[in-house]
Formats: C-alpha cells, sequence, structure tokens
C-alpha cells in the first residue's frame, strides 16, 4: 500500500474506531463484535507500522498498554489540587451554608452538588485537542505522571471535538466498578490469591502498575467534575464546567443538583443518598460547590482547601435482615471463626448472605441470637460485619448461639488460650486445617504456586492425595489426572509451578509454614538475622528478640514450633524435596544504602516487597516500623500514621522519584 492510499485508509480505521469505541463505551449500543472491532484495530496497528509518519497520539491504537515504564515522571500541576473539608452532619452543613450567605452577603447562594466519587484524583490536560499528560494528585503541587496508564481506559477521550476548547485541564476521579471489582476478586479466588480489600484500593495500585499492558487488564473507569487550568476555555461557573464535560465526551456524573437554599442542599444531600445506592461505582458523599467563578474567588481559601466547597460525608451504609444461622469456619490455625448466614439483602451495591460475627466473645457482648433481626454495616471492606441487634422485634422464640466445645469438622475437644480471644482445634490432622494450611503455603505471597487454588486443594485433600504441604512435592501426572475438570495442560502448569516454588527464597518457606504470629514482614527479618531455617530453628527466645521488630508472642510462638516433632519431621521432607533453607549469596548491586534503615509506605508503583529487595539488594535495611533509628521514610500515596510519625521524628521523607533518582 503507497503512502496516500495507506493515510486514506488509516483515517477510516481511526474514525470508524473511535465511532465503535464511543457506541459500546458510552452509549452501550455496539454495532460490531469484539472480534470485527479488534480485526479493525489490527489493521490500522498494520499499517502504522509500516507507515510510523501516520502514527498519531490520538490514533486508537495508543490505547493498548505499551511497553513497561521505568518508573513514574513528575508533573507539577499548573493549578494546584487541594483537597475539601468533610462535614458529616446536615445541621454542619446548614451552617457552611450560612457562611457562605455571610460571606457573600446574600440570602440566596447558587451552589451545584455532585457526588462524591470513591476513587483516585487526577488531572488530564488537552493540549491542541489531544490528550496532552494525565497526572494524580500528589501533594497536590505535584503528582505522578501515569499518562499511559489513563490511555488504557476507553472512555476517556483522546481528542477533542473541532468546535470546542483545544487547551484545558480536567480534574476528576479514576475508579473501579462494583461489578468488575467482584469479578477481579472471583478470579483471583479460583487462582488461589489473595483478594483484594476494596476498589479503592485497588484503583490506586492499578494506576501505579509500571507496565500498562497491566493496567489495561483492570476495570478502570473516570469520572469528571472540574477544571484546572483553564485554558481557552472560557467559563464563569461550575454549570458551565459540565455542559463543556458532556460536549467534550468525557464522562461525568449522571446526577447533578442545582440549589439556592439550605433546604435545598438538604434535599440534595439526602436525594443522592437514595440515588447512590443504584450508581456502578463507590460513593462516600455529595460535594456541595458554589457555582458563580467570581463568587469562588471572592470566598478564596484556605492553605489546604477552597472556602466555597465542602463535603459531606454519608455514614457507612447499613441494612436489616434476619439471621438463619452461625456457621464455624476452620482457619489454618485451628481457629474457630463464626460467620452469620442471613436472609439475602441487598446493601452497598450487591446482595449480602453472609457476615462476620468476629469470636464468640463479641457474640456474647453483643447478646446476638439465631433469629434475630440485625443490622449490618459494609464500610469498605470486602465482608460485612453485624454490628448490633434490633431486640425490639425479638419474638421469644430467638435461641442463644451455643459456644462450641468441639470442633465442627473433626470433632476435636476444643481449647483456649487465655491471652487470645480465638477458640482452637488442636487437632493438625482435621482435614479443614490441612486444607487451609496448603492454600496458604502455595499463595501469592509464599511459595506462590499457580493452578492450586481452593477448589483444587479441596479435591487432593479430599481424595486422600496430600495430607500436608510436603506431599504436592510427591504429585505426578497420573495422581493429579485424578481430580475432576482438570486437563493435560492444567496439570502440566500446575507440576511446573511446583518445580518452581524449591527455588523460592527461604523467608517465604518460613511464611508459608504458617507459623502462628508470623507475618511476611516477620519472615523476612528473621532470615535477614539468622540466614538459614535450621539457624532459626536452633535458635533461643532470647536469641529471637535480638532480631528488629520480633515482639516476645511472635519469639515464643517460633521457638514452639520449631521444637515440635511433626514439624521437624515435615522440615525435613521439605528438604529432602529440594526447597532452599539457606539464604542464597546475591551479589550486592551498590552499597549506596550501607547503614540505612529503610520504612516503605503508601501505593508505590511495584509491591513493597520488590522494592525492600533493591533497598538490600544495595545494602540497606528495611524494617516494619518507623523510629528514631529510621533513616529514610519512601512514602507512596495514601501514606498514613507512618508519614506522620516521621515527620514527628523529623525522619528524612522520600517520594518514589527520590528514591529512584537515589538509585540513579
Amino acid at each position: 500500500m503507497d503512502s496516500q492510499h495507506a493515510a486514506e485508509r488509516a483515517l477510516i480505521l481511526r474514525t470508524e474506531l473511535e465511532r465503535h469505541n464511543a457506541l459500546y463505551y458510552q452509549q452501550a449500543t455496539p454495532e460490531i463484535s469484539d472480534v470485527q472491532f479488534d480485526a479493525l484495530l489490527r489493521e490500522l496497528q498494520e499499517i502504522e507500522k509500516a507507515h510510523p509518519e501516520l502514527l498519531t497520539p490520538d490514533s486508537p491504537t495508543q490505547r493498548v498498554g505499551g511497553a513497561p515504564l521505568d518508573g513514574f515522571s513528575q508533573i507539577t500541576h499548573s493549578v494546584r489540587m487541594m483537597s475539601l473539608d468533610n462535614t458529616y452532619s446536615e445541621g454542619e452543613m446548614r451552617d457552611f451554608f450560612t457562611k457562605l450567605q455571610k460571606g457573600l452577603g446574600k440570602e440566596t447562594v447558587r451552589c451545584i452538588i455532585e457526588p462524591k466519587v470513591d476513587g483516585v484524583a487526577v488531572a488530564v490536560r488537552y493540549e491542541n485537542g489531544i490528550l496532552k499528560y494525565a497526572a494524580t494528585r500528589g501533594d497536590g503541587r505535584v503528582g505522578d505522571d501515569v499518562t499511559q496508564n489513563l490511555k488504557t481506559i476507553r472512555t476517556l477521550p483522546l481528542k477533542l471535538p473541532a468546535h470546542l476548547p483545544q487547551t484545558f485541564e480536567v480534574r476528576g476521579e479514576v475508579y473501579m466498578t462494583r461489578a468488575g471489582f467482584d469479578q477481579m476478586n472471583r478470579e483471583r479466588e479460583e487462582a488461589g490469591e489473595p483478594l483484594y480489600a476494596n476498589p479503592r484500593n485497588t484503583t490506586a495500585g492499578s494506576l501505579k502498575q509500571l507496565d500498562p499492558r497491566e493496567t489495561a487488564k483492570r476495570p478502570l473507569s473516570v469520572i469528571f467534575y472540574g477544571v484546572g487550568d483553564l485554558g481557552e476555555a472560557k467559563l464563569s461557573s461550575h454549570a458551565e464546567i459540565h455542559r463543556l464535560l458532556k460536549d467534550a465526551g468525557l464522562p461525568m456524573a449522571a446526577h447533578v443538583w442545582v440549589c439556592d437554599t439550605a433546604d435545598e442542599v438538604i434535599e440534595a444531600i439526602r436525594d443522592l443518598d437514595v440515588k447512590r445506592k443504584s450508581l456502578p461505582y463507590d460513593t462516600d458523599g455529595a460535594v456541595l460547590k458554589v457555582d458563580s467563578f467570581t463568587e469562588q474567588r471572592d470566598l478564596g481559601e484556605t492553605s489546604k482547601a477552597p472556602r466555597w466547597a465542602i463535603a459531606y460525608k454519608y455514614a457507612p451504609e447499613q441494612a436489616e435482615t434476619r439471621l438463619l444461622a452461625v456457621d464455624i469456619q476452620v482457619g489454618r490455625t485451628g481457629a474457630l471463626t463464626p460467620v452469620a448466614r442471613l436472609e439475602p439483602v441487598f446493601l452497598s451495591g450487591s446482595t449480602v448472605s453472609n457476615a462476620t460475627l468476629h469470636n464468640f466473645e463479641e457474640i456474647e457482648r453483643k447478646d446476638i441470637r439465631v433469629g434475630d433481626f440485625v443490622i449490618i454495616e459494609k464500610a469498605g471492606e470486602i465482608i460485612p460485619a453485624v454490628v448490633s441487634v434490633n431486640k425490639d422485634k425479638r419474638t421469644g422464640g430467638e435461641l442463644p448461639v451455643p459456644i462450641p466445645t468441639a470442633c465442627p469438622i473433626c470433632g476435636t475437644a476444643v481449647t483456649k488460650d487465655e491471652s487470645q480471644v480465638a477458640l482452637r482445634c488442636p487437632n493438625p490432622d482435621c482435614s479443614e486445617q490441612v486444607k487451609r494450611r496448603i492454600e496458604h503455603f502455595t499463595s501469592r505471597g509464599a511459595m506462590d504456586i499457580r493452578g492450586l487454588g481452593e477448589q483444587v486443594v479441596a479435591q487432593l485433600v479430599d481424595a486422600k492425595l496430600i495430607h500436608n504441604v510436603c506431599d504436592l512435592y510427591d504429585l505426578n501426572e497420573l495422581s493429579l489426572a485424578k481430580l475432576e475438570r482438570q486437563g493435560t495442560k492444567s496439570i502440566e502448569n500446575l507440576l511446573k509451578g511446583v518445580q518452581e516454588s524449591k527455588q523460592q527464597p527461604p523467608w517465604r518457606l518460613v511464611f508459608g509454614l504458617g507459623i502462628l504470629h508470623v507475618g511476611v514482614s516477620s519472615a523476612r527479618s528473621l532470615m535477614e538475622h539468622f540466614g538459614s531455617v535450621d539457624a532459626l530453628g536452633k535458635a533461643e527466645t532470647e536469641d529471637l528478640l535480638k532480631v528488629q521488630d520480633i515482639g516476645s508472642i511472635v519469639a515464643q510462638s517460633v521457638h514452639d514450633w520449631f521444637r515440635e516433632e511433626r514439624n521437624l519431621m515435615l522440615l525435613s521432607r521439605l528438604r529432602s524435596a529440594g526447597l532452599l533453607f539457606a539464604n542464597p549469596i546475591i551479589e550486592q548491586a551498590s552499597n549506596k544504602f550501607a547503614g540505612s534503615t529503610w520504612v516503605i509506605t503508601g501505593t508505590l508503583s511495584q509491591g513493597r516487597e520488590e522494592i525492600a529487595d533493591i533497598i538490600r539488594a544495595n545494602g540497606g535495611k528495611v524494617s516494619s516500623s518507623v523510629s528514631a533509628k529510621t533513616s529514610y521514610l519512601l512514602a507512596g500515596e495514601e501514606a498514613g500514621s507512618k508519614l506522620e510519625k516521621a515527620t514527628k521524628l523529623k525522619v528524612k521523607v522520600l517520594n518514589e522519584a527520590d528514591f529512584r533518582a537515589m538509585l540513579s
């Protein structure tokens, strides 16, 4: 194809692909199948590959994630991204409106009410009609350049219509729909991977992926609500921002209210509280903004927030339903956890039929009985909790929840450590404990054996093919062929994963053993100190207490675990299977961090353990808690109490750009 025909065909393909994108993602009225769409996209990719001069920044092919980034560069916001002050009561909302009236000397003040989307704040700039960049809020003045990751969001236009202003910046929130989030967790559960906690945190982590191809796999969306730098946009009110967003095809809130009085404001936030339950994304409040830009300037701002806007936070959503039964789950350490089985009830965008009851002491304290009408709450977590009982609805037929005296799985008499709340099944051969221990051993944070999810592990244990983690290394094609829904390729991948796990570092093995109270951080600290599993096993309690971040409870638990005969036999078999028991000698990348102690917090472009490995490879130490001995706090977005403590202790705080600069 010559250059002229290639340019003509590329223009036709871009126009068609943009139209089909809009039909699919914005109007939900697709005209062609995914296969047909992909065929058009591939044709355009081939043309652009053969004729690089035809590749434009707004081409639909640029939505596909490119090569991994080396790290995030920084973008300085032309207009500072400020946070909002919060209020939690209608009375405080009325007081705020009164301040607006006094500040402007007016009886009525035109305001806009919008949903407060529970996502990650971003700024997106268009120049000459083309998407120039996208940046996170960061510290409000400087944010991370996440342009390539935002380009994977199909509802985000890469090019503006020609009749609109061509240069301006919009502000919005990147979010994950509840349906997309639930689907991701279902897939992770089937793969035996840990579940994500909530859509907001998962969204933040997705934006921090260094590989846009990974971000493209996440069900991210974006919604816009404001502007930063007006650029060529001649606007005088917030209502005009909404018109610009609509004309530009930029996603915006479906429900917006215009209010002139305090009564209308209260009515709007109540109306939004009803409507937000049917929205596809999580909202945690309503935002009030003065409409007129002139009045906004008159009211001004504080050092961190505008005086012309405020966020009203809704109380965590609750629902009432009947408690039908209490089941008992047995964990890998033998802990017995009561779980409420409920009459299904719709709550926070999903139907809930189970809720946690925490422990039996909590059941007694709240006087929860089977048959009660209970109040459940879901405040950003995966599993809702029973928070209280509606005792006014009791009929007298409700039954107390008996405290179990025996394990519901194996019948062994339960025990209780007086220093802990949990009841435990002391039988290590309890089939439910065996399943949970193996699931933990194979999980992503431990030995990371792909394909060994909950269902496969349950089949293996129930079929008596494995009795403990050692038996995993005796599996073969013949034994796995006995399982349901396991094809040749699945078996091949599973056995490959088992073999590859033998090369995992020893700290993963220590964590995977499921020693009570030993988490990932503790396992790493122990192996950094002792160097081998054998040395760890011989350590006395006083030796263990010398390890950074290891307290008396963890030390005693580790000491006791290595004194049990069955555990020593398990270790012997794992050693014979070829697992690593000692830290390999790693050539140090440099000694530039020698003598320094680091703490990592917040959301970063890589997992914390990966970054910790980089620090260690350069001679530094990594701790889980901030103290006067901490040299640096590496703080990503959403850094919390550790950042506050580091500031008080005058510990040097670095962002990721600073860290990468030190490395290079």
